[in-house]
């Protein structure tokens, strides 16, 4: 599976480190080479700096041939964006987006997009544990 993974941060690292391990085709963008630093030895994907915003940088990144495309950048307007883009424009059927916001995540549905709301999930986790 050809995957696209925007953001190089703590979750979008662990995502490439896990999907490549997996023997998937990952290939990964964030705007600064240091954010790539948190890349395992053996991720064995694509690293592209540069804002994904950009056309350029996603056509560089063959969006068009992808599989799913997941936006987990820390900016949700960014995230958004880029998800609507990945559908839209390059026609991509599993388009993933991080919301960091929980009250915006129903801005994303009203597009079909899916989301992962860490706050939720840690949320909810949490609530669980003290069995109430």
């Amino acid at each position: 599976m050809y995957i696209i993974i925007v953001g190089c941060g703590r979750l979008g690292s662990y995502l490439a480190n896990n999907l490549s391990k997996k023997e998937q085709q990952v290939v990964i963008a964030d705007k600064y080479a240091y954010s790539f630093n948190k890349l395992s030895e053996h991720f064995d994907g694509f690293k592209v700096e540069g804002n994904a915003t950009e056309m350029s940088v996603l056509e560089s990144m063959k969006a068009s041939d992808a599989d799913v495309f997941i936006a987990v950048t820390e900016n949700d307007n960014i995230n958004l964006m880029l998800a609507q883009i990945a559908q839209k424009h390059f026609a991509i059927k599993k388009v993933i987006a991080r919301v960091n916001h929980p009250e915006r995540m129903s801005v994303f549905s009203v597009f079909g997009i899916d989301t992962i709301c860490p706050t939720n999930i840690a949320g909810e986790k949490l609530l669980s544990s003290l069995d109430l």
